[in-house]
């Protein structure tokens, strides 16, 4: 595994790890994780985060959240949903009180194809995954899990506006590095990723993909992976998906 690989690496700033939301999550998943996301590495900066929509298929005959939660109310144990995943949708499962089949999906563009095919009729996924098919009729968007709306679905409410407690829930990348790195090569790797999200071709091909620049300080992202570990582990332990 190449997080395990890197916590292990001698820590002078050359090995540096990529990690997206499994880097969070797995540590509540999984009982034989190698690795602790805290202890064995220093945070650098959460580069991009990208919001997930729910998305439902066009035959479901749905408009709106509100009138989805109505037919899954009313129809406990009939519909499905495809998770590729995220676990966003176990946590509007769990809020919102529903009885509704989990399908897996190892990644969004298969779940997609479920819910466009009808297979499962809702999904969460993520933005550049789903605006194509948003923008061709082949899904409908309820929501985005951002806290505002975003340039790429400007008709689409978020959560909240729908009426929904759910906090916000976004697909991140984010850089770190062996824990024992000196904080001044941290310091100088946080700068210059900062440097480079900020330039304008950039930030037009992170925005174009559905991604938000974001270049925050290490002290910031490491408050985040310790939010986030506590978090998505509740509603792990909540949804019995632990993997022994």
């Amino acid at each position: 595994m190449g997080a395990a690989a890197a916590a292990r690496s001698t820590p002078d700033g050359y090995t540096i790890l990529f990690v997206f939301n499994s880097f969070i999550t797995d540590i509540s998943r999984y009982s034989d994780v190698p690795y602790d996301p805290i202890k064995d590495f220093a945070p650098v900066t959460l580069v991009a985060t990208s919001p997930y929509v729910l998305v439902v298929s066009p035959s479901l005959g749905v408009h709106s959240v509100q009138e989805l939660l109505a037919l899954v109310r009313a129809n406990p144990g009939k519909y499905s949903y495809a998770a590729p995943g995220n676990l966003v949708d176990e946590m509007f499962r769990l809020s919102n009180g529903l009885d509704i089949v989990r399908v897996p999906f190892n990644s969004a563009p298969p779940a997609i194809a479920s819910t466009i095919g009808g297979f499962t009729q809702m999904a969460f996924t993520s933005i550049g995954a789903a605006v194509p098919n948003i923008n061709a009729g082949k899904l409908q968007a309820l929501a985005v899990t951002s806290r505002k709306r975003l340039a790429a679905l400007p008709d689409v409410p978020t959560l909240a506006e729908a009426g929904l407690p759910e906090p916000e829930a976004s697909f991140m990348q984010g850089v770190v590095v062996p824990a024992a790195t000196p904080k001044q090569i941290v310091k100088r790797l946080q700068s210059e990723i900062a440097r480079i999200v900020a330039l304008p071709d950039v930030v037009e091909k992170l925005t174009a993909l559905g991604l938000v620049p974001v270049a925050d300080t290490p002290e910031e992202f490491g408050a985040y992976i310790r939010s986030e570990i506590g978090r998505w582990g509740d509603i792990i332990r909540r949804s019995n998906l632990k993997v022994e």
